[in-house]
């Protein structure tokens, strides 16, 4: 029998009510789960038979690839579930969050999402309700879940109880229920849930510090970061809780060195959040200049944290609101409590320097530490005293002047274990925790230690040895039940950091019997390296199991290189091979100018043809002209320096433009990315149809590569993301700038299949929407390389391969160098996790064909890593459970304040 209601005519809730009494099952095709679910629980589901069972059936704005694996599926929908903002549910709705989190938790209650990608948009609103006497109905119609829909809008409904009309609604249910995009509600999803029904604001930064005792997961548990996918990895919580515990007990003093791609920048700034919002003091953060923008984007968009970049004339904050300052002074003034400024300006200004240093900071961070180093490095000065840089002098100096340090690079060590060392001793002033008090070993005698260490020598037999070794600095208690003892056999507490020499006669026998089986045990997996360096690797975060989910930590993702073949470099045309000789000639002519010791200015000229011919030929244009270079993620050095040319190097570079204004249409490069993204290669299929990041280091070939692709593919769009103000959107050869947000949110939304990218790409940017990456050129600073690869093989990418591939010319000195080298290098890499910076001298001394040379710089790295990996270990940190959430607001408002 067909019946219809109109809500003009009665209400409709009338209608389910009845239907619901006493019912044995109901299934029910809804609208968008996020909202769907909750509605439904408002539903007179409590009205039904004890164990009845409710279905619900739901779309969403999943992607195919969202679905690909059960783990992507569940970190898309909890996004998803998030972004629908749950924690701003009016107060009237919360007892339906307790109702829905009752119905999930005993079952009655079952979801599947079903991306909409497959069917658009669910609008088609129907349920099948089995009644108390077994008999079906049937209903349709415009009614979605909401309470208005049911009790305040104008709705139509029908509802028919003929087995022909319910046999056809549970067809269109069970088809949807049952297709194979069709994932069951995330756990996290059902947690969050339940955590709302808990929830409570605490209101001040006060109240949290004393009520609730500074836990972290107030702060944390509701920022965007915890709220996207997986929210935070375990390994990140691990490292960010034990830098902020040690925060509050006595200071911070952590070098952070894991593989690029496990989220450095959100561990460094959750973890500086925190100690600023505890103590309440300024954060200093220091970084390469081309990841200025980067540092703060990422610190507000998913930390929630307001910072100020100082661009050398002013501070800018999150929102671009400038703060012009007159001259270095307005360094003191920075307007947020996070300050972000270039490493370079420390090397390159001693009063920046000077007045950087001066101030008290809470938290400093310095990224790519491995920049802070002495001068004076070789095996001709094994005992020597640092000669420290600029920056590690800085380091030396401000370490006094904060509570908390934390440095971070992957390659701690690029030559000589000493430069650990040197990091270390920094982190060790003013906070003898470190390496101990100015008469202890570690700090007098640092090789000795290091062989001791590295086990390049058996440790001391004499148990009194041990213990001057042991002894200053004292591992703190939760080091271990020996530390323990020897602690509380000496009444120490855990804020003295050592204790005196003749303290070993005071020590009672149990403990000096377990100082004599210490021995070895202590140096390998005690000493202060492996208690202060952090590293954990993307292998054993792969491979080892996490017992509360029972997959790995993270998803294995393999990456298949191409172009690495000795037979895969691309030959140059005739003409070209001329060209790029001719600049091997004008590299030689300028390395021969005496007093000229920059090796980037030697090889300018090569590194840019080697990129693109295009890159080649503007080089040329300027270097005759007398212009400067554009690109803003240049080396500090300036090709201004040059000048003026000597007509020799004037012929040489006139007669290399001649050369390739006669070719300018035949780069091979161009045709080889073409090739990949419209073919592929191998059984890879069509790069494009996989998502494809194209990168340059250089703006000229970025720029150059994205307009004549967009040429060579007029259907499709090309993205550029350059440095501020310069990205673009590329469709037929013509440009229209964008913002660099636009193109990462089109780019996520898999709108944009292929981007071009500068390497302000390559730091902070989460491209894990894309399948494969192509570099167009090779740094020949290398640890650029792992920066790019790591945009797509990182946390959140859904697929097990991604591909990569790396383009070079035959005969170039990227081809040279992979001819004298890549063996070496490989093995570098699997020991360090990436190739160390100081590398890049090889590239210069083959690019001026001193082969010797760049064999005796790449002997020169270690064989072995130096240190053990003591954090090879996850202690869970359960934050996603947290009711209790500091107000965004009272955060801000602290945040917000300017250095003091």
């Amino acid at each position: 029998m067909l019946l219809r209601y109109s809500s003009r005519r009665a209400p409709l809730r009338a209608f389910l009510t009845e239907a619901l009494d006493g019912a044995l099952a109901y299934d029910r095709i809804a609208g968008f789960f996020s909202s769907s679910i909750l509605e439904v629980a408002g539903e007179p589901l409590e009205r039904m038979a004890p164990g009845a069972r409710v279905r619900v059936v739901a779309n969403s704005a999943l992607q195919p690839l969202d679905v690909a694996t059960a783990r992507a599926a569940k970190a898309a929908m909890y996004a998803e579930w998030c972004r629908s903002l749950p924690e701003y549910l009016p107060p009237r709705l919360k007892e339906r969050l307790r109702r829905l989190y009752t119905f999930l938790a005993s079952g009655q209650l079952q979801v599947r999402v079903l991306p909409d990608t497959y069917f658009g948009l669910i609008h088609g609103k129907a349920g099948v309700i089995t009644r108390a006497d077994g008999s079906r109905i049937a209903f349709l119609g415009s009614v979605n879940e909401s309470q208005e829909a049911w009790e305040v809008n104008y709705e139509l409904l029908w509802a028919d109880d003929s087995e022909a009309g319910v046999s056809w609604t549970i067809e269109e249910f069970e088809a949807l229920w049952h297709h194979a995009g069709a994932v069951d509600l995330a756990d996290a999803v059902v947690r969050d849930i339940e955590r709302l029904t808990r929830r409570i604001v605490v209101p001040s930064i006060a109240e949290w510090r004393e009520q609730y005792r500074a836990e972290p997961a107030a702060a944390v548990v509701e920022l965007p970061v915890a709220r996207q996918g997986t929210g935070l990895w375990a390994h990140q919580k691990y490292f960010v809780k034990l830098a902020f515990d040690l925060h509050r007990e006595r200071g911070a003093r952590l070098l952070l060195a894991d593989e690029v791609g496990l989220g450095k920048t959100v561990q460094l700034g959750l973890a500086a959040k925190l100690m600023a919002l505890w103590g309440g003091g300024n954060v200093l953060v220091l970084v390469p200049k081309p990841l200025l923008w980067q540092w703060q984007d990422e610190l507000w968009d998913l930390l929630a944290v307001p910072s100020a970049v100082w661009t050398g004339r002013g501070w800018i904050d999150e929102n671009g609101v400038d703060y012009q300052a007159n001259g270095l002074e307005g360094l003191r003034r920075c307007p947020r409590k996070v300050g972000i400024v270039s490493a370079g300006l420390i090397t390159q200004s001693d009063e920046a320097a000077e007045i950087l240093a001066s101030l008290r900071y809470e938290c400093v961070i310095l990224d790519e530490a491995h920049r802070a180093r002495r001068r004076n490095l070789g095996p001709s000065h094994r005992n020597e005293k640092a000669d420290p840089n600029n920056l590690l002098r800085f380091l030396q100096r401000v370490a006094e002047r904060t509570r908390s340090l934390l440095l971070a690079t992957a390659t701690p060590v690029q030559l000589d274990p000493i430069e650990a060392w040197d990091l270390l001793e920094a982190l060790n002033r003013g906070n003898e925790t470190v390496l101990g008090s100015r008469y202890s070993r570690w700090l007098t005698r640092p090789r000795e230690g290091l062989d001791y260490v590295l086990d390049r020598a058996s440790p001391p037999d004499d148990v009194r040895e041990v213990w001057e070794w042991v002894r200053d600095p004292l591992p703190p208690a939760g080091e271990g039940p020996v530390f323990a003892i020897l602690r509380r056999s000496l009444g120490m507490n855990e804020t003295e950091s050592w204790a005196p020499p003749e303290a070993f006669d005071r020590l009672a026998p149990p403990a000096q019997h377990q100082l004599e089986r210490l021995g070895r045990e202590f140096f390998r997996n005690h000493n202060p390296f492996v208690r202060h360096i952090v590293r954990r690797t993307r292998e054993f975060l792969e491979q080892t199991i996490d017992p509360e989910t029972s997959e790995p930590y993270l998803t294995p993702v393999r990456v298949r290189l191409f172009g690495e073949g000795e037979h895969d470099a691309l030959l140059l045309p005739p003409i070209l091979k001329d060209a790029y000789k001719t600049a091997e000639e004008f590299c030689q002519e300028v390395a021969s100018r005496p007093g000229l010791n920059s090796g980037f200015l030697k090889t300018l000229l090569l590194r840019r043809v080697g990129s693109t011919i295009e890159a080649g030929r503007l080089t040329a244009l300027r270097l005759l002209e007398g212009g400067e270079q554009a690109d803003e993620d240049e080396e500090e050095e300036r090709p201004s320096l040059l000048y003026p040319l000597t007509e020799r190097e004037r012929d040489l570079l006139e007669r290399f433009l001649r050369l390739l204004e006669a070719a300018r249409e035949e780069d091979p490069k161009l045709q080889a990315v073409n090739d990949l993204l419209c073919r592929g290669v191998d059984d890879t299929g069509p790069w494009r149809s996989l998502g494809c990041i194209v990168f340059s280091q250089y703006y000229d070939s970025a720029q150059w590569l994205a307009r004549r692709l967009s040429e060579q593919l007029p259907e499709e769009e090309i993205g550029l993301y350059a440095g501020s103000g310069k990205s673009q959107l590329f469709q037929g050869g013509t440009a229209t700038r964008v913002g660099r947000d636009v193109l990462k949110e089109r780019v996520q939304r898999g709108e944009l299949r292929i981007l071009v990218g500068t390497d302000a790409a390559s730091e902070g940017l989460n491209l894990q929407r894309l399948g494969t990456l192509i570099n167009v050129d090779l740094p020949w600073n290398p640890t650029r390389l792992e920066q790019r690869k790591g945009r797509i093989q990182r946390i959140g990418q859904p697929r097990a391969v991604v591909f990569l591939c790396n383009l070079r010319y035959r005969g170039s000195v990227e081809d040279r160098v992979h001819q004298l080298l890549s063996a070496r290098f490989r093995a570098i890499h699997d020991m360090f996790g990436q190739l160390p910076e100081t590398l890049e001298d090889v590239w210069i001394a083959v690019a001026l064909h001193e082969e010797e040379k760049a064999r005796h710089l790449i002997d020169a790295v270690p064989r072995k890593h130096p240190f053990a990996l003591r954090y090879h270990q996850i202690t869970p940190v359960s934050w996603e459970t947290c009711a209790a959430v500091l107000e965004r607001e009272s955060q801000l408002e602290l945040l917000r304040q300017g250095w003091q």
